[in-house]
Order: structure tokens, then sequence, then C-alpha cells
């Protein structure tokens, strides 16, 4: 059995690395903002810094795709986008089931970006029975009695769950026993799957833990620089040595107080 295992999509088998396809959808996005400003070409080091990676990376992960760019000119947009694109495989319709439309799933239900990426809500699945044949984002509410139907109905290879931690594990194993093999696992637990099905998981209180590690170490890092700027932290003490054959050298090499020594005896 295998937990929390990232999707490997058809493109290992062409040996793009999976950080490579991990950093398409950065480099997709911010394509198709070039191209929704109508900007027809880019350099790498443009494009580079709008995906948030250097330069020289993205242009060894262009080279998995057999794109290399024109020297001077840069990266034509719209090719990219296309070729990227059908790289991940958005330029098929992928219909996507979402169980679990509390206030989280509803949220994602009600995201506009999924249709224009490649990517279909086909159903919305909850196990309160009250939810059943609500409308959220205009789709009706199915109770989980019918997920199995659903999705065979659908054709639904792609997941969402969005349930609590104590239900996520039981309707993953459901998504899988009726052929779900990719599940985007918003559930604050980690999923157990058999091999052959693949797990994303988004947990944004991890994230936010993150940047608190982050957001406390600068904390302690602008406290620490005026105190050494200040001078707060005192000089080790230095070591006072007397004359070879003179009186201290007889009294046991003592410190500047005359009690304790400042530099151990060899």
């Amino acid at each position: 059995m295998a937990t929390g295992r990232t999707h490997r999509p058809a493109t290992r088998s062409r040996g793009i690395p999976e950080a490579t396809v991990a950093r398409l959808p950065l480099y997709l996005r911010a394509l198709t903002a070039l191209s929704e400003r109508s900007v027809p070409t880019v350099s790498s080091e443009e494009l580079a810094t709008a995906a948030g990676v250097n330069s020289a990376k993205l242009r060894k992960d262009f080279s998995y795709l057999g794109s290399y760019g024109t020297r001077g000119v840069g990266y034509d947009v719209e090719y990219l986008v296309y070729q990227i694109s059908r790289e991940l495989g958005l330029t098929q319709d992928w219909p996507v089931v979402i169980v679990g439309i509390g206030n989280l799933g509803a949220a994602l239900a009600n995201y506009g970006g999924f249709a224009s990426r490649g990517f279909r809500v086909a159903a919305l699945i909850d196990a309160d029975p009250t939810m059943a044949g609500k409308p959220v984002a205009g789709i009706p509410v199915q109770h989980t009695d019918e997920l199995e139907k659903i999705i065979t109905d659908n054709g639904v290879s792609i997941g969402v769950i969005a349930t609590p931690a104590g239900a996520a594990q039981q309707v993953c194993d459901r998504l899988v026993a009726a052929g779900i093999t990719s599940i985007l696992n918003f559930a604050p637990t980690v999923l157990t799957v058999p091999d052959g099905v693949d797990v994303r998981k988004v947990d944004l209180s991890i994230e936010l833990q993150i940047l608190a590690f982050h957001e406390q170490r600068k904390a302690g890092e602008e406290v620490a620089a005026p105190e050494e700027a200040a001078g707060a932290v005192p000089p080790p003490p230095v070591a006072h040595r007397a004359p070879s054959g003179g009186p201290a050298a007889d009294s046991g090499r003592q410190g500047p107080d005359g009690d304790v020594p400042a530099v151990m005896p060899a």
C-alpha cells in the first residue's frame, strides 16, 4: 500500500522528471496571463520570473518538451500554452466529482477556474440527506448512496475529497472501488491507497504553520540584529599570560581577579 503519493501522469514514460511536471502548471499560469494580455513572445528570464523559478531551470524543463525558443526572440506564448496544456492532459475534458459539500466543498464547486483549465464538475456528493437536491453553483447535490453510480455514469476518473478527516478514508476507499484513480484530498488526514491510485494532498493548516515558522524566525532575526549592533553580546574573555619566569607564572597563571585561572595549565 502507498500513502500520499503525488500524481504521476503519462509524461513519466517519456522521461520528464516529476519536479518538472510539478512546475508545468506554474509556467502555464504565467503564460495564460501573458496570452490574455496579447503578448506574442516572452524571454526565458521574463517567464521564469513570472513563474517564480530561475531561467536555467526553466530552459531545462522546456527541453524535455522539445521546446527551445528562438535566440533573440524568446518563446512563442500561444504555442507554449498549447504544448504545456497538451502535456498536462488539459486539451480534453476531465469530469470531476467533489465529495463533501460543506463550506470548503461549496467553495470548490463555485470556483470558476476549473472549466477554463479542462475540468468539469460532474457531480457534488454529500452524506447529509438534507443536502440532497439543493443546488450549489447550479449543480444539485446528490447523496453518497449514489456515489458509485454517479462515477460510472459520468466516467469520472478524478475525485476531490472535502469531507471531515474521520470520513475521508471511507470515502477514498469507495472512490477507488468505483474506479477512481486520481484523488485530490483536502481532508486533514493521510489517505492509504493501493498502487496505481495517485493522491495529491492540500492541507491549508500545514501551509499556515510553515508560514508561522518563517514569521517567527524573521521576528527573531529582527530582535537579534539591534542587540548585536548595540554590543549586547559581550566579547569572549581574553586570556592573560604573565611573562615567562614572572611572579604570576609561579602562582598558577591567575586571571585578572587573581583567583580564577584565565588559562588552564597544560
